[in-house]
């Protein structure tokens, strides 16, 4: 499993994007996503309809649509995020073989595996929404309520 780099950070950062912007209540576009990352959004969308199929993310249509957490955000570990990242991108993949590799690099490449993924799994999106706002991030304020008689 170990990162393919641009597709687990990209999932990563779709999630922390949507739970720093919107949360379970409101919802965050697609094109906004991908603004903001600096990724085009046919490029994303891939990666949204896996977190949604896998329930990490909800999708809601309509004029105010777009994507919410599928729980809270404390219930979201960076390794669910991961594994939908990497078992999309892991079919057909073609690699190394012969007795190096069989013998000594496959061996060593599990272990760095296991230790990330432990390590993924301590964290949560939760987590990260805290760093952001640590690093001096602020969430957007929610829209006032309002109404008209």
């Amino acid at each position: 499993m170990l990162l393919r780099r641009d597709r687990a950070m990209t999932a990563v950062l779709i999630m922390l994007d949507v739970a720093f912007h919107a949360g379970r209540a409101g919802t965050v576009s697609a094109a906004d996503i991908a603004e903001r990352a600096g990724l085009a959004r046919r490029g994303i969308e891939p990666l949204l309809q896996g977190l949604s199929r896998s329930s990490l993310l909800e999708s809601v249509r309509g004029p105010r649509g777009g994507y919410r957490l599928g729980r809270p955000r404390r219930d979201i570990r960076l390794s669910e995020v991961v594994e939908v990242a990497v078992s999309e991108d892991a079919v057909g993949e073609d690699g190394p073989i012969g007795e190096l590799f069989a013998r000594v690099v496959e061996p060593t490449w599990r272990r760095f595996d296991d230790s990330l993924r432990v390590q993924l799994h301590e964290l949560t999106l939760d987590d990260l929404v805290r760093r952001a706002e640590g690093a001096g991030l602020r969430r957007p304020l929610a829209e006032p309520i309002s109404f008209s008689i």
